[in-house]
Order: C-alpha cells, then sequence, then structure tokens
C-alpha cells in the first residue's frame, strides 16, 4: 500500500501504482498514470495526459505534463510519457506535444534532470540522459542514450544531439551534434570525440580510436554531408558506431549539422 498525505489533491480519474508515495501538497490530474513505487516528495504538480515509469523520483516544484508552451498548439489531447527510474529535481518543468509534433514528449529509463532544467513540447529524450541545472530544450528537440548536458546550456527547436554527446556549460546548441562529439561555447563549436565520457561508459581505446578516425574522415571529406556519410559507410561497413553516426546523418533533416572547425583540436574533451 502506498502512502499519500492528507494534504495532497488526487483528482478522480487517476491511477497510481502499487506503493506509490505522494508527499504532502502534491497534485495529481486525472488523466495521469504513476508506475509503481514512483516518490513525489513533496508540492509537485502532474498535470494533463502524463504517464510515468515505475520507480521515478520527483522531487518539490517539478511540474509535468502541462500543456505545450506553443502559439501553434490547438487544445488536443497530448501526452508526456517519463520512463521508468528517472530521478526528477526540484522546480524541472515538461511540457505534453502538440498536434504537429507527433502528440507526444517522450523522456527514457534512468535519466536524471537536474534543478530547473527543462523539456519542452515533442521532445524526444533517450536513456541515462543527464540535463544538468538550468539545461533547456525547446521544442522538438532530439537527445540520444547516454548524452549529458551542462549547466545552462540550451537546445534549438528541433536541434538533435545524438548518443553518448557532452555539451559544456553555457553552448547554445543552433546545429545537430553527432554522435561521440563534444561541443562547447556559443555559438557551438565542436570540440572533439567524448573522450571521457566513452571511457566511462566502458568503450575501448581501439574504439575509440575508430570513431576519431571516422569523424575525422568525414569532417575531411568533400560533398554534401549525405555523400560523406555513404562514404563512410563504405569504409566502415562492420563497425556498430560508425553505423550510429551513418545513421543520425541520414536520419538529419530540420538542422545543418555542427561539423569540426579544427580537426585535431580533440585531446580529452567530454564530461570531467
Amino acid at each position: 500500500m502506498g502512502r499519500i498525505d492528507s494534504s495532497a489533491r488526487i483528482a478522480d480519474g487517476a491511477r497510481l501504482g502499487a506503493d506509490v508515495e505522494v508527499g504532502p501538497y502534491c497534485v495529481v490530474g486525472p488523466e495521469v498514470t504513476i508506475g509503481d513505487g514512483c516518490r513525489l516528495i513533496a508540492h509537485v504538480v502532474v498535470a494533463g495526459n502524463t504517464a510515468i515509469g515505475p520507480r521515478t523520483v520527483i522531487y518539490p516544484f517539478a511540474t509535468l505534463g502541462t500543456p505545450p508552451q506553443s502559439v501553434h498548439y490547438r487544445g488536443g489531447p497530448t501526452r508526456l510519457v517519463i520512463g521508468a527510474d528517472c530521478v526528477i529535481r526540484e522546480n524541472v518543468t515538461m511540457n505534453t506535444g502538440t498536434e504537429d509534433g507527433g502528440m507526444v514528449t517522450r523522456v527514457g529509463d534512468k535519466c536524471f534532470f537536474m534543478t530547473g532544467s527543462h523539456v519542452g513540447h515533442d521532445c524526444k529524450v533517450g536513456n541515462e540522459v543527464t540535463l544538468v541545472n538550468g539545461v533547456a530544450l525547446a521544442g522538438h528537440c532530439e537527445v540520444g542514450d547516454f548524452t549529458v548536458i551542462s549547466g545552462l546550456a540550451a537546445l534549438h527547436q528541433f536541434v538533435r544531439a545524438g548518443p553518448y554527446c557532452f555539451i559544456g556549460g553555457l553552448t547554445g546548441l543552433t546545429k545537430d551534434l553527432l554522435p561521440y562529439s563534444a561541443a562547447f561555447e556559443t555559438p557551438a563549436l565542436y570540440r572533439g570525440v567524448n573522450v571521457v565520457g566513452l571511457r566511462r561508459r566502458g568503450f575501448k581505446r581501439a574504439e575509440i580510436e575508430t570513431i576519431r578516425a571516422a569523424l575525422r574522415a568525414l569532417f575531411a571529406d568533400t560533398g554534401s554531408m549525405r555523400e560523406r556519410a555513404e562514404r563512410l559507410a563504405a569504409a566502415f561497413p562492420n563497425d556498430a558506431n560508425v553505423t550510429r553516426i551513418v545513421d543520425f546523418i541520414r536520419a538529419g533533416e530540420k538542422r545543418p549539422f555542427l561539423l569540426s572547425e579544427r580537426v585535431g583540436d580533440e585531446d580529452e574533451v567530454g564530461d570531467a
């Protein structure tokens, strides 16, 4: 049996799993589903058509599932879906999707959202992503698995950051960042392979060297980005990491890619 504080307000229709804890002054709306073992510490608002996966912990003054901050939203039944085992700290905000953006904002498992970070409408956030204090994702952004975005960084709408990326504090990213890459400054500059992050995730030296070689070849080549990607795919036909880079380029539509301005300037950068 879960514990619900007497000051909390749980609307009729809300669905709470087993062993859910709802602390003082929380408000849970009628279309909300909260998975087994979740904890709402205090003063949490969960609104809209929102589903939260098991064992997620939500800290005071987080507001989840409110309508999208978009002038194009027409009041439709859009959703917010949050995965399992996430940690959502104080003052985090996440909005539902829009009718024109796929109807859903989606967050993966084991993500860590630090104080004051924001996930805008129609975003797609992968698994084990970290948003540090004050990070802002504009509408329609995509963040790949295992990416870390440092404090007060911001992603422009429709921007994608691939898996295993690192984005430094105060960085303003307006272009797509290729998988395994690091970016710093505003406007963002490509700063090489996220070496520290890859080591922490168990990548071997040979894998990191292959990733570095692939990105260098990609940046040094001529032709369109898609043409470069196809040549890269032919050069590394059986490497899963290179395939991930190529697939990311093939899927690009809305934004240009952040390219290297200083090939070779990529020593030991990442989430140190």
